[in-house]
């Protein structure tokens, strides 16, 4: 089958497309037909090696896993013997995580994934753009003990995080703000976002420093200046990496 591959860390032009083994599946796997998936910032994280510990889980001077991509939207191809859930010819879509291997005509993955019926109201694109953003921002969201009524700062709301967590956030009944440019400032509030601002045009600073919860998407503000917007007891998720819970303004924190 055809696969992009990577045998080396670096941008884009590392990636090559290539032949590889068809996978057959076996006890609990199933075997997915490609329709579609994504590049997202883990992808090309995973790609560049960047930050360098990445080396130490996915090889130190070469990657060990050789298929980036790890969004699923297709149809079920083949399965084991012990699959239950899913049969041949079901449409997909979920999340392979760091096993990666989805930048290829097939993919091989097991009945335990976040791995779901795709809609029939949706294609195979719209469902793959949903995953990443969505899983993510529902992860964090969830281990925030995100409630009614509270005040929620997305900070890079305009992405494929950001968009989900706005929406997932009204979903809980929060009060979001969300931050983004000028030019994204009427598709976030037709999301439903209560508040929306342009970070070319507010100073950090000068906004209220009470909300609960502050989810800063994209990794492009300073922790110090980011974190004095979370009230004392509230929590600060950086990215999809950390979540930090605001002990005092000196960002005493518990990491988990």
């Amino acid at each position: 089958m055809k696969a992009i591959t990577y045998n080396q860390y670096g941008d884009s032009e590392v990636l090559k497309l290539s032949d590889i083994p068809k996978p057959e599946p076996k006890g609990n796997q199933i075997l997915i037909k490609m329709m579609a998936t994504t590049v997202n910032s883990a992808d090309v994280r995973l790609r560049k090696a960047d930050p360098f510990l990445i080396r130490l889980a996915f090889g130190l001077f070469h990657p060990k896993k050789k298929v980036l991509g790890t969004v699923i939207s297709g149809i079920v191809e083949q399965i084991g013997n012990e699959v239950t859930k899913f049969k041949v010819g079901d449409q997909v879509f979920g999340l392979n995580d760091l096993t990666m291997g989805t930048y290829a005509e097939f993919v091989l993955v097991t009945e335990t994934i976040p791995l779901f019926f795709k809609p029939s109201n949706i294609n195979f694109e719209e469902a793959a753009a949903l995953v990443f953003g969505g899983h993510t921002a529902l992860h964090f969201l969830k281990k925030a003990n995100i409630t009614k009524g509270q005040k929620v700062l997305i900070y890079g709301a305009s992405g494929s995080v950001g968009t989900s967590a706005v929406q997932l956030a009204k979903y809980y009944g929060a009060e979001v703000t969300a931050i983004c440019s000028q030019s994204n400032i009427q598709m976030l509030k037709n999301l439903g976002a209560d508040h929306v601002i342009d970070y070319n045009t507010t100073d950090l600073s000068t906004l209220n420093k009470d909300f609960d919860v502050v989810y800063e998407t994209v990794n492009k503000t300073k922790v110090e200046t980011i974190a004095q917007l979370t009230r004392t007891n509230g929590v600060l998720i950086l990215g999809a990496v950390i979540i930090i819970r605001i002990n005092s303004r000196n960002v005493d924190s518990q990491k988990t």
